[in-house]
């Protein structure tokens, strides 16, 4: 079996309508050249940037910061999850 490659999507939690718009694009221009969508797994541009690649058809992980698969968005179709938000942000306080 072929190993997929992964483009991770980052950024804010939180987003305008037309940085949504931008995110979502590169989604789906991910997808479409077969690449795994990695992101936060949560809301703004992680949702918009998932939300391209499933429409296109693509896998999308989303890495958690907590525990809970549930709490990844809708376009997350592999959430995983880490022990802590300190694993993802490592260095802060």
């Amino acid at each position: 079996m072929a190993r997929r490659r992964c483009i991770a999507v980052i950024g804010g939690g939180r987003c305008d309508a037309a940085t949504a718009e931008v995110a979502e694009e590169v989604g789906r221009r991910l997808a479409e050249a077969g690449y795994v969508a990695v992101t936060g797994g949560l809301d703004g541009v992680m949702a918009a940037a998932s939300r391209g690649a499933q429409a296109a058809s693509g896998l999308v992980v989303g890495v958690l910061p907590g525990a809970v698969t549930g709490d990844a968005n809708p376009g997350a179709s592999s959430p995983w999850t880490v022990a802590t938000a300190r694993c993802r942000c490592a260095g802060s306080s």
